[in-house]
């Protein structure tokens, strides 16, 4: 009789896991499916990928070596900067499939965090419970929607993986098992390194559920054996200081009672939220010096109720601290005591604390409901009830990441005085077009920013002012863009941007001497800014120099990630140059199909550069190839240079080079 039951029990136990999986990644799907469709935002989305080169270009060995070389959008996350080129490469620029990928790996995370749950507890349904909860709780709609926040949902994978990992070493401890956590939790810190905090996470797991921490000697013990996973925090944490300290873009630190102040009321704000997810926002702006002082003591006294309340059960219910301990010791690092951007607090800063408070909460009610009569249907019903209004909360929220205007919209609709939104809204309308409304966002930003005389904000101030400047541009007031951009760099003399503009505009203007004084400034800043290096090549041209414009190309395309723009220019003076002594008919051809490659072979006027190329390495028939398919490229919507291409063409069909007379000599 004892051996006919326990295959059935497992059975059942095996069938109630594969069941709960199946639920928990079909209930993810059916909440963030839309994502799908959604198109990518103006508010870093850029930065991470479409204007990002190297990960435009898909997965390559240079792109490999640069991800885990250099910073990426002032961070260093180089497993998530490959997931990214990954993206690219197998759906490059098509948003869905770049939301589609955030999705699975949240689905995956999910479905990690039940077994990992199931497995140290021994429950099924109350773990699936706070997995679903984890899944499609309002608060996840940023992290999983936002193409950006991939650090998020890939971290998280890593997250659950390295819990899973210590449970199995925990249960049977060798080197093999704890090499392989490590491996695992180091991959976390590759993708996100809010992940810093996770050697005290298992110190709270070896004391519930795992119990290996029954007194002091054990904690010790413990702690000592988490000594190497502490090593790799504190160097994942220097690292990223560091990188974000003194990238430029770095802002001044608010006074430090302004952050703990804030640290403090943020802790209680994501507890409401987890409880009324309403008015949701992508940012919100911080709170300055305007939490009054009852505000901060009352919010000091609730997390100090908690915490004792918690210690005074820690025998009787350990979940409740170890799941508060867990909230708590994630948020840390980015509760804004060490002041990182210009938000007051972020949902995606909830991804992973918020498992802690759905553990204490969820058991608790188990716990309390355990003499109810109908217990069992009560919680179900109950449970019901919660993850519809939940996933119905978190697709309303979803919508809003449909796109950039109706992400700022809305925003703007549930916050006040924020400048950062008026700012990214007016970006966009000025892309589209809509200049008078861009600039009236623009306008309005700038008077929110305006009577505050903190540092904090004057990087703030200047990209206010440089976007107008921008937007003046486009309305053909050059004066005023120039008037912008100098009152930008006012503010913020390391404003490598506005240096960059301020010299695009000096030379449409016909100052040639002051634009390349801006880009050599914006050199001085940024050494490595390849555009910068290819504006002051173009004007050394325009004034016969060049020999000096030669060397600026160079630079340009030596750099870790070349400029299409000098790759094409310095393929076509190497080709075409009447002097011989500067051309180099193998080397442009390799240079012109970089510079194709980059611009994913949609620029006529680049093709019509490797046609050059081809034509004076002797390869005319290939010349007349690519001629004709610039020509194609160009069709009705370039006359001018269809008709010169044509001329190309009659001048390979003779064997003769393209030469350029406008390019100045060698002097």
């Amino acid at each position: 009789m004892t051996r006919s039951i326990a295959p059935s029990l497992s059975r059942q136990s095996l069938f109630g896991r594969i069941a709960a999986s199946i639920f928990l990644f079909g209930l993810t799907w059916l909440v963030f499916a839309e994502t799908s469709h959604h198109d990518f935002v103006n508010y870093d989305d850029g930065v991470y990928v479409t204007q990002n080169a190297q990960v435009r270009g898909g997965l390559t060995f240079p792109g490999l070596a640069w991800a885990f070389t250099q910073p990426h959008a002032r961070n260093w996350h180089p497993l998530t900067t490959v997931s990214h080129m990954l993206d690219c490469q197998f759906f490059g620029l098509a948003p869905g499939g770049h939301h589609f990928v955030n999705v699975l790996l949240h689905a995956i995370a999910v479905v990690l965090l039940f077994l990992f749950l199931n497995r140290v507890a021994g429950v099924i349904w109350s773990s699936a419970f706070i997995a679903a909860l984890f899944a499609i709780h309002p608060l996840r709609v940023e992290s999983v929607a936002w193409i950006a926040e991939r650090k998020d949902v890939l971290g998280g994978v890593f997250f659950m993986l390295t819990l899973s990992a210590y449970a199995r070493y925990a249960r049977q401890p060798s080197v093999a098992r704890y090499i392989t956590m490590s491996i695992l939790f180091a991959c976390g810190l590759m993708s996100k390194a809010m992940l810093v905090t996770v050697p005290v996470i298992l110190l709270l797991l070896d004391y519930w559920p795992l119990n290996r921490m029954v007194d002091l000697a054990s904690f010790r013990r413990m702690l000592w054996e988490k000594l190497p996973l502490f090593t790799m925090s504190i160097l994942a944490g220097v690292v990223t200081f560091l990188i974000q300290q003194h990238s430029f873009g770095a802002i001044a630190s608010l006074p430090l009672r302004w952050r703990i102040d804030n640290a403090i009321v943020s802790c209680v704000t994501y507890l409401w939220q987890t409880i009324w997810p309403t008015n949701l926002a992508v940012f919100y702006p911080h709170p300055e010096n305007h939490l009054s002082l009852w505000q901060v003591a009352l919010a000091a006294l609730f997390l100090i109720f908690i915490t004792a309340l918690v210690i005074a059960y820690r025998k009787r219910r350990p979940y409740l601290i170890v799941g508060w301990l867990l909230y708590l010791s994630m948020l840390a690092p980015v509760i804004g005591i060490v002041q990182v951007g210009l938000q007051g607090h972020a949902d995606r800063y909830t991804y992973l604390p918020q498992i802690g408070l759905f553990i204490a909460i969820t058991l608790l009610i188990v716990d309390l409901a355990g003499a109810l009569r109908y217990r069992r249907q009560i919680f179900a019903a109950t449970a019901a009830f919660v993850l519809i209004a939940l996933s119905a909360c978190a697709r309303k929220q979803s919508s809003f990441w449909r796109n950039t205007e109706t992400l700022w919209s809305r925003a703007l609709a549930v916050t006040q005085d924020n400048d950062v939104a008026h700012t990214n809204l007016g970006m966009f309308l000025m892309e589209r077009g809509q200049l008078d409304d861009a600039i009236s966002h623009f306008e309005t930003a700038l008077q929110i920013r305006s009577g505050d005389a903190h540092a904090h904000y004057d990087l703030s101030r200047a990209i206010i002012h440089s976007d107008l400047g921008d937007a003046s541009v486009r309305k053909g007031s050059p004066s005023d863009a120039i008037a912008h951009y100098r009152t930008a760099i006012e503010f913020e003399p390391a404003y490598a941007d506005a240096h960059y503009n301020l010299g695009t505009v000096l030379s449409q203007c016909g100052d040639l001497t002051g634009a390349i004084a801006e880009w050599e400034t914006t050199l001085s800043i940024q050494p490595e800014d390849v555009e910068a290096h290819t504006s002051i090549a173009n004007a050394l041209l325009r004034k016969n120099d060049l020999r000096e414009a030669l060397a600026q190309y160079e630079r340009a395309v030596a750099a870790p990630v070349p400029s299409m723009f000098a790759l094409n220019n310095l393929a076509w003076i190497l080709s075409t140059c009447p002097n011989s002594s500067v051309r180099n008919g193998a080397r442009a051809v390799d240079l012109a199909q970089r510079a194709v490659r980059l611009s994913q072979e949609n620029v006529p006027t680049f093709i019509r550069t490797l046609a050059a190329a081809q034509a004076e390495n002797g390869r005319f028939d290939e010349a007349i190839a690519s001629a004709h398919r610039a020509a194609t490229l160009a069709g009705n919507e370039d006359v001018d240079l269809v008709r010169q291409i044509e001329k190309d063409v009659d001048l390979y069909r003779s064997r003769v080079p393209f030469r350029d007379s406008s390019l100045p000599d060698v002097r």
